[in-house]
């Protein structure tokens, strides 16, 4: 097999894992090629794997109701311009209060997928080893934490996407609080009450409301484990974005997969992990410091369909904390124009 110049040496490990060691221009010494699709838990791995997978396992439900939501926009439109049609502002009720109770369990979710993130990070993050030695022993855990930032981005896309959500919501919102003026109760509210509403209003307020929820909890892994060096958390999240990034730019790896779904599964893992760098890393993901090869991933997102990529490139520019900093050089800014 031929390798890029730049890789010195390769073995294979542990029979799921390629070790491919390498030199690029920030001299990062070790990446790892994890097998995304074909790790499984060792026996030390199996009760973190499995409190996460029962998460993982409702993610497909939730991303497929997401991309089927329509929304109510015609029934709420027409309530709307009749306001004095009593059968038309029912019917609008009608069609919005199931559709908010779908909101109200893609928000819950939200709150799950925040404890299993926790959990991986303090499964891979733990001592005695490091980063990079956690990542090479525990696979699978490495791809579910991929997987958790694959769903992450894809809801996020499809939520930027569609502007029924907030429409729907602030609609029934309104709805609650006119009733609420002339002393009404309504069904719904018991489901979704204003405290409830309050904590989702914030929740879809946000253009990317579960890589919030991520990085907040990252944020907050960090900052409430004061014996675990920062760096710790950041270089589980470089290594991985350098994973990715040699994954997808190196033709003999690229034909590994089996999958042709692999390649977007690791484009958006590469951008969820930069993203979370950023959020928690003191100086970002962007400056000449970074253990990250930022040029290197943008360009391995532009090689690709930009009809693939356009919404990862968005990420980076509209969700990062750091990519209008000083620090930033202007060829990266340039690269993200």
């Amino acid at each position: 097999m031929l390798f890029s110049s730049c890789f010195f040496s390769c073995r294979f490990h542990m029979g799921n894992l390629l070790k491919v060691l390498t030199y690029n221009e920030l001299d990062q010494g070790p990446n790892f090629f994890l097998d995304f699709e074909n790790a499984q838990p060792t026996e030390a791995e199996t009760a973190v794997w499995n409190q996460v997978n029962a998460v993982l396992e409702e993610a497909q439900t939730i991303l497929a109701e997401l991309q089927s939501y329509t929304g109510a926009g015609q029934e709420i439109r027409e309530a709307i311009q009749n306001p004095g049609d009593l059968r038309l502002q029912e019917r609008a009720w009608s069609a919005v209060c199931p559709l908010v109770a779908k909101l109200k369990r893609f928000y819950e979710f939200s709150l799950r997928l925040e404890n299993a993130l926790r959990s991986l990070l303090e499964a891979l993050t733990s001592p005695p080893y490091a980063p990079t030695q956690h990542l090479e022993r525990e696979q699978a855990l490495a791809k579910q934490f991929a997987e958790i930032l694959h769903f992450t981005l894809s809801f996020d896309e499809l939520k930027m996407t569609n502007p029924a959500i907030q429409n729907d919501f602030s609609y029934y919102r309104r709805t609650i609080s006119r009733n609420r003026i002339n002393n009404l109760q309504l069904d719904a509210e018991s489901e979704v009450n204003n405290e409830m509403a309050n904590r989702m209003s914030l929740f879809y307020a946000e253009a990317t409301p579960m890589l919030k929820t991520l990085s907040n909890a990252t944020t907050k892994f960090v900052s409430e484990n004061k014996t675990l060096p920062i760096e710790d958390t950041t270089d589980c999240l470089s290594t991985m974005a350098c994973v990715c990034r040699v994954m997808l730019e190196t033709p003999e790896y690229r034909s590994r997969f089996t999958n042709t779904e692999t390649l977007l599964f690791c484009m958006r893992v590469m951008v969820g992990v930069i993203i979370l760098y950023d959020h928690v890393h003191p100086v970002g993901a962007f400056a000449k410091t970074s253990k990250i090869d930022m040029k290197g991933c943008i360009k391995v997102l532009k090689d690709q369909p930009s009809t693939s990529t356009e919404g990862l490139l968005n990420a980076l520019r509209y969700t990062t904390r750091h990519l209008n900093d000083d620090t930033t050089s202007k060829q990266i800014r340039a690269l993200l124009q």
